[in-house]
């Protein structure tokens, strides 16, 4: 559960904070349904960037803001729609955009859906505690932003062999910025770094999207339902929603899975990771190139027994999909097998964790033999637009992008994909994933046993009652904004 607990002075003091610096709170139900955001905000945000510091951008946490980088209303989720001609698999696979979230990333919700109940309740002082996000990336970065569109400081905690745009964009928002040993699955590295703050100073508490459950159910209430919407505003009346499939990561979009299962209650959930580091897969670990996920741990927040697959994803396709997205060869290449224009020139909407969901997509689909009657759900976390460095590098590294070389890429890592390294979860193989996390969160992070065993055995009650909880959130957010002074 989220603790909740009020603290009546501090609320009341944080709540003064915020009338003081303009901040009016967004209800879960506000980003789920923008319909409800009052009309006065929505003529504010007619004059502010997506990317603007500014406390009205924190009702553009939503996956329906409109397309442009500044001034823009809402509308209709925001998603493409990936046909045969570039999967190679006749099954309706639909992605929704993160681009045009505030950052580029949708991680700003997740991390909303941990800082806000804090602050609302009390529990957070903004004079005091500074908000620590250990992340490998759009985690500390979507943190950051929000701890300042909140009044709030924080320390950004990301490895240092992550892009260099995050870490510059970081240097610009956060108070600290602090680079740890190793790359994508150095999350112990991390975990350590928050051990030794937690030791030294008194001023920080540490989101841990991990085991943050504002996480996950930020998901549940925001990213669920815009799945659902896209979903019945497309399916025709034959036609069968199979399921999502999503790298693991800090396992907080996986909670979209648990809104969809209770909709569609035959929908699977695959998760993908990668095949160099094949945590769920084979209890492996190793370092790989998929910006965007961590491994080597089972997240806290992972609802292992809502889980029905596991994907292994070589990190060469990703990385080579960027090339083929993105170069010039590539998109010529594309168009002339029958992409539609309009798509091709979108695919920069895709970053690197992105293609590693369409790669997890298309092997779902190909393992299941599905249809042109079956859709398929992923999303595009982030976009091409914070990996330009990993474009230029890869030119330095192998040289031109040519035509022929693209339809490799197109052959070995979409239309030729092959349902290899993947496992269907007996009840076993879920239990066997799940008691991983006594060594990490138990073991080492001090987690209780009692609650690792409630996880499971109390399935999905445990779950449920977190869900429940949207709505207890929303009441103390309205709450708070009242004693703010918003009628």
């Amino acid at each position: 559960m989220i603790d909740l607990t009020v603290r009546e002075e501090q609320r009341r003091k944080n709540a003064r904070l915020a009338r003081e610096k303009n901040i009016l709170i967004p209800t879960f139900r506000q980003m789920r349904d923008p319909s409800l955001i009052p009309d006065w905000v929505k003529r504010e945000l007619r004059e502010i960037g997506l990317w603007d510091l500014h406390p009205r951008n924190l009702f553009r946490i939503t996956w329906k803001n409109e397309p442009v980088p500044k001034g823009g209303g809402f509308g209709k989720v925001n998603y493409l729609v990936f046909p045969e001609e570039l999967t190679g698999v006749p099954a309706k696979i639909v992605a929704l955009v993160g681009k045009w979230f505030p950052t580029g990333a949708h991680k700003v919700g997740a991390t909303f859906g941990c800082l806000a109940p804090r602050l609302v309740t009390g529990q957070f002082d903004p004079t005091r505690h500074k908000a620590v996000w250990p992340s490998t990336g759009n985690f500390c970065r979507g943190g950051a932003y929000v701890a300042n569109l909140l009044g709030c400081e924080s320390i950004a905690i990301l490895p240092e062999g992550m892009s260099k745009e995050r870490f510059e964009w970081l240097r610009k928002i956060a108070g600290e910025v602090i680079a740890t040993p190793g790359s994508e699955s150095n999350v112990w590295e991390i975990f350590m770094k928050c051990k030794e703050l937690q030791a030294t100073r008194a001023d920080v508490m540490i989101f841990n999207q991990f085991d943050e459950f504002g996480n996950h159910l930020w998901h549940y209430a925001v990213t669920g339902p815009a799945m659902e919407e896209v979903l019945r505003e497309n399916m025709g009346p034959t036609d069968r929603f199979q399921g999502v499939t999503l790298t693991s990561g800090s396992a907080g979009t996986l909670g979209c899975a648990d809104y969809l299962k209770e909709r569609f209650p035959t929908a699977k959930l695959a998760v993908g990771e990668s095949l160099q580091c094949p945590t769920l897969l084979l209890n492996g670990f190793g370092a790989h190139r998929i910006e965007g996920i961590g491994d080597k741990h089972v997240p806290w927040i992972h609802n292992v027994r809502n889980t029905d697959m596991v994907i292994a994803i070589d990190d060469e396709a990703p990385v080579s999909l960027i090339r083929l997205f993105n170069e010039p060869a590539g998109r010529e290449y594309l168009r002339r097998e029958g992409v539609p224009m309009d798509l091709v020139d979108k695919l920069d909407l895709i970053g690197i964790s992105g293609a590693a969901n369409l790669i997890a997509a298309v092997k779902f689909a190909r393992y299941y033999e599905l249809t042109a009657r079956d859709w398929v759900v992923t999303v595009l976390t982030d976009s091409m637009e914070l990996y330009g460095s990993r474009l230029e590098e890869l030119r330095a590294q192998r040289g031109p992008y040519t035509e022929k070389q693209a339809a490799v890429d197109h052959e070995r890592f979409l239309r030729g994909l092959s349902p290899d390294w993947m496992m269907e979860l007996s009840h076993w193989d879920r239990r066997r994933i799940h008691n991983l996390k006594y060594f990490t969160w138990v073991e080492q992070m001090g987690k209780s046993a009692d609650e690792l065993l409630a996880q499971w055995y109390d399935w999905p009650d445990y779950w449920d009652r977190i869900h429940r909880q949207v709505a207890q959130i929303d009441e103390l957010i309205e709450e708070f904004n009242r004693l703010a002074g918003w009628a």
